[in-house]
């Protein structure tokens, strides 16, 4: 369903504001934390230092985590909620919700009951291990990796059921690369990484041993030696970026014969995907290749590489042996984590992704303010103004272009808080005790409920996140932006603060999920959802001008000697946070109707906005997350998300009076403007 939005006069969102502001803001007196700055930094040499440089030398990252921040606050604040739910007593419970309140709370007791978890030992996944030795070939081993989605068998090969990107309107299986467990495909390869291989190696030995599995050390090298082949076989992230090149629609018999060595049949079977006319393949040239590298690798190393992908998946659930190594090497080596969470907040995690609108439902309810739904509402409407406005004095884009980018963001569908329909968890069987067992229910219920929709019509209505995820996002294919009920919090929203704050916090947080829509990857789809071109090519080649110009400023930012954020690989975030702030203090202008903004304790309505942006990626990770972060996700470490941002905003430069020859300075000519 598309929502339509009223703009809403600066005096009537005002009022709003007032109604609301029951309280002060919770951060300082305008929602901006004045004692989180070093004001000993120039703002033009490290503006994220001069806005959060306080907070960030008296907080300490806690133990139990390998980053911490403004999103790990808010996720807190969730987490507690949950838990109070989760363990309230269901007999109580009346009505439709009875029935899931129980389910939650039998598999949240179930989580928690470690003494049992202990007694069993590896028990649980005993036929699991017993299917792998029995595979007597490669067929056989192919049918179970096709239970990955319903198991915790694993497999080289991801299948997923989502939106087809030129048939949006219907369901399309996708067929992409997989099989490496360690982070990314730059672990096995690259020499900074060559400590962290051996130590995986170290852990697959460990599993497998503890699995009961012939010759572990033999084992384990063998299939760390079989993912590094899958690894060099494997595209980038950056090359998996391009939708143009990752749809690439075939058939099941075009699929044998395009990537022979693996028996694609029996896996398409075991994964409830016998009749599946096509399989739209992500990467092309990759499949074909890993294929074949499954076909010339001999069977012991296939069974032993299945044999710890199933102990490492269900690690988390089984005694405390098989957690506690998980953890050493997941958590502590390859992020920096300290120490392991509290089992309940594990528990909440667990039950969070099984069965997370069952939860939701319940949050929403107790803890998140109806009236806030509204103000987002508002807020959006402002900002698809701004961009509008953006859009038409654009001097690189021609009249046609423009013409059908103004018409996709009229087609832009705004979903705020919660699902209005939330998800029927009917089918899914939970038992009392039984956590590894509920863990298969909930992996079985996800799955089937996709596989049975395959054919129909795409639901509109669904949500990708939980209305409790401290997190947004934009999709391509429903032409959709999403702002769950958790994010819609201090600093990111607070009614009692300063207009300013709220539209560099939550303002440049939507403007950010609309310019997604028009980034390197958005742009390539239309109003509709449809994976086609509507750029000219002269505009075209413009915007990848541009965006590679960005991309060039973003391979300079080093967190560390010799190592570098990947321009191409977080091109769309990069965009997006800079569409995003520019967007937002545009909206942010256009409520002051021409009048000057107040000045309060001294600041500017533009400098509240910019340090208000600033705050809200307040964050600190530690080195080896950063690392992982670098060569594993498409965004940028958060302070390039401030200093690789504002050095782009020309309002910026006036607001702190920003120089040439300070650090961040760059000439007008060198600022990248793209939306």
């Amino acid at each position: 369903m598309k929502v339509r939005l009223a703009v809403l006069p600066l005096a009537a969102i005002v009022a709003a504001v007032a109604c609301l502001a029951l309280a002060a803001p919770v951060y300082g007196d305008w929602g901006f934390d004045a004692a989180g700055m070093d004001a000993t930094v120039p703002p033009g040499d490290d503006f994220f230092k001069y806005a959060n440089g306080g907070w960030d030398a008296r907080t300490a990252i806690p133990d139990d985590r390998s980053g911490y921040g403004v999103d790990a606050v808010l996720s807190e604040a969730a987490e507690a909620h949950l838990r109070a739910i989760l363990e309230a007593d269901p007999s109580g419970e009346t009505g439709p919700e009875a029935a899931d309140a129980r389910k939650i709370h039998a598999a949240y007791a179930a989580f928690m009951d470690q003494k049992r978890i202990e007694a069993l030992g590896a028990a649980p996944i005993a036929s699991d291990l017993a299917a792998i030795r029995a595979a007597n070939d490669k067929s056989d081993l192919a049918a179970l990796m096709g239970q990955d989605n319903v198991s915790f068998q694993s497999s080289i090969f991801r299948l997923d059921i989502g939106s087809d990107e030129k048939d949006p309107g219907h369901y399309a299986v996708g067929l992409g690369q997989w099989g490496l467990g360690l982070p990314d495909r730059d672990y096995y390869l690259t020499p900074a990484f060559a400590a962290k291989k051996a130590a995986y190696q170290v852990y697959v030995a460990k599993l497998l041993s503890l699995g009961g599995w012939t010759d572990p050390q033999g084992a384990a090298a063998a299939v760390v030696d079989y993912e590094t082949r899958i690894a060099e076989a494997s595209w980038t992230r950056a090359e998996r970026r391009d939708p143009d090149k990752t749809y690439n629609p075939m058939s099941p018999a075009e699929l044998q014969a395009a990537a022979p060595g693996f028996d694609w049949a029996p896996f398409l079977k075991a994964a409830g995907l016998a009749d599946a006319r096509r399989v739209v393949v992500s990467e092309s040239t990759a499949i074909p290749k890993i294929a074949a590298i499954y076909g010339d690798t001999p069977l012991p190393t296939l069974r032993a590489w299945a044999a710890f992908h199933v102990i490492d998946a269900a690690a988390p659930y089984l005694s405390t042996p098989f957690e506690a190594s998980r953890f050493e090497f997941r958590n502590r080596l390859l992020q920096g984590q300290k120490v392991e969470r509290d089992r309940w907040k594990r528990a909440v995690a667990f039950v969070d992704q099984g069965m997370g609108e069952a939860v939701g439902r319940v949050y929403v309810a107790k803890y998140f303010p109806p009236e806030a739904k509204a103000k987002i509402d508002a807020l959006v409407a402002e900002l698809r103004v701004a961009l509008n406005q953006r859009i038409d004095r654009l001097d690189w884009m021609s009249p046609a272009t423009k013409a059908k980018a103004h018409a996709k963001l009229a087609q832009f569908t705004v979903k705020v808080a919660y699902p209005d329909k939330w998800r029927d968890y009917g089918p899914v069987d939970v038992t009392p005790g039984d956590l590894v067992g509920d863990q298969r229910a909930f992996l079985a219920f996800e799955w089937n409920r996709q596989v049975r929709r395959l054919y129909g019509p795409v639901d509109r209505g669904e949500w990708g996140m939980t209305p409790q995820t401290v997190n947004a996002y934009y999709d391509p294919t429903m032409n959709e932006i999403v702002f769950p009920a958790a994010i819609l919090a201090p600093p990111y929203f607070d009614p009692g603060a300063d207009a300013a704050a709220n539209y560099g916090g939550i303002g440049a947080v939507i403007g950010h999920e609309m310019t997604h829509g028009f980034d390197d990857e958005g742009r390539k789809f239309d109003g509709t959802g449809r994976l086609a071109d509507w750029w000219t090519a002269e505009d075209a080649a413009k915007f990848e001008a541009e965006a590679k110009k960005l991309n060039a400023q973003y391979d300079t930012y080093s967190p560390f000697p010799g190592v570098h954020v990947k321009g191409d690989q977080t091109t769309g975030e990069n965009i997006a946070d800079l569409g995003g702030i520019l967007i937002a203090l545009d909206a942010y202008h256009n409520s002051l109707h021409g009048q000057p903004a107040p000045v309060i304790d001294g600041l500017t309505g533009d400098q509240r906005f910019l340090l208000a942006y600033a705050q809200s990626w307040r964050d600190k990770r530690r080195e080896d997350a950063v690392r992982s972060m670098l060569v594993g996700d498409v965004h940028s470490p958060e302070i390039y998300r401030v200093n690789g941002v504002v050095r782009n905003v020309d309002a910026w430069y006036l607001s702190f009076a920003v120089k040439p020859g300070q650090a961040l300075y760059l000439a007008p000519n060198d600022r990248v403007h793209i939306w």
